[in-house]
């Protein structure tokens, strides 16, 4: 297919060093070109031992660099918006972590940057997508062997929450994956959330509201419910089970070694999301790199980038207030369909 994909990385931190790994080491086709992070220490560090690299403390600079063909952001949340626009200004294609853009201004005005194009460019990185579980109940709920969905049930776990974690980042940092995952098992926009706080766990930092139990509603009957709980203290669980007319399915219960010994037998649990779904992100990029060479963009839109952005903005606003907050979402536009 013709010489390697350069590829700019935004972010350096420890989602963007894993992609600079990932670039580097993993996914076939494509090389990295550039990196850009403030910390010109930390970019530098992230691409020690990689060949043919610049460095950068500015996006822009980045994605102007010799050799630079597409865009992975891995960047905090805030700075998705001006990256995504810089990247859409160059016609730059994009890879860019969730959340798209942390609150639904912004994500709307990319969706409607990216809808001027008359072309998609952006692929947003909800890598559950890639899960190989995901993908097989996916595939069982479109079949429709097991009816009509009616309820999905989801555990996010997480050992602790880390520094300067809030109580709205359960929701819109959290279960934004939740949010996205719903989305498109069942194939249904989500219409409305309710947020209900049991007393908080004593494994939290004072003043954080965790666990909490959130409650979605679709467009198409479907309720959703998600216990968040991010200091549980012992892994990293992620699971969702889909109940449906004439059957149910749920994934994500094993993913560690078994061992037994001396009369008992356990399982390794995962401490964190990046060995969790390590081949869900292997996937992803892979995916993403053979489809830019191709000329094409796949995966979650930047509509479903926008609509987890509404929906968790929402569910903010439903934890703050007690409420249950409806979801307004804008018209969608007829690139997405």
């Amino acid at each position: 297919m013709g010489e390697l994909l350069g590829v700019a990385v935004l972010g350096a931190g420890h989602m963007g060093a894993d992609h600079v790994r990932r670039l580097d080491r993993v996914v076939s086709g494509a090389r990295v070109a550039a990196v850009a992070d403030p910390d010109a220490a930390r970019a530098k560090e992230a691409v020690a031992g990689v060949e043919g690299v610049s460095v950068h403390t500015e996006a822009e600079a980045a994605l102007d660099a010799p050799g630079v063909g597409a865009v992975l952001i891995a960047s905090p949340g805030p700075a998705h918006e001006e990256a995504l626009l810089a990247a859409f200004a160059r016609g730059l294609p994009v890879l860019c972590e969730k959340p798209m853009v942390p609150d639904s201004a912004g994500a709307l005005r990319v969706l409607e940057a990216e809808a001027r194009l008359g072309r998609r460019l952006a692929q947003i990185g909800f890598m559950r997508r890639y899960d190989a579980e995901y993908r097989r109940l996916k595939a069982l709920l479109d079949e429709g062997r097991l009816g009509r969905p009616l309820m999905l049930h989801c555990t996010h776990r997480n050992v602790s929450s880390p520094p300067g974690f809030t109580s709205a980042m359960l929701i819109d940092s959290s279960v934004s994956h939740e949010i996205d995952a719903a989305r498109w098992l069942l194939g249904q926009e989500l219409t409305a959330v309710t947020v209900l706080r049991p007393r908080p766990s004593s494994g939290a930092p004072a003043g954080l509201l965790d666990p909490q139990f959130v409650v979605f509603e679709t467009d198409g009957g479907a309720l959703v419910d998600v216990e968040v709980f991010v200091n549980c203290g012992f892994g990293y669980q992620v699971r969702v089970e889909a109940v449906c007319e004439a059957g149910s399915a749920r994934v994500g219960d094993d993913h560690g070694m078994r061992v037994t010994a001396r009369g008992s037998a356990g399982t390794d649990v995962p401490q964190d999301y990046l060995v969790r779904f390590a081949d869900a992100y292997d996937r992803e990029v892979q995916d993403w790199v053979d489809a830019t060479r191709r000329g094409r963009v796949t995966g979650a839109t930047t509509w479903d980038g926008y609509a987890a952005s509404v929906v968790a903005e929402a569910g903010v606003r439903a934890l703050e207030d007690g409420t249950r907050v409806p979801v307004d979402l804008a018209p969608r536009p007829a690139l997405y369909g």
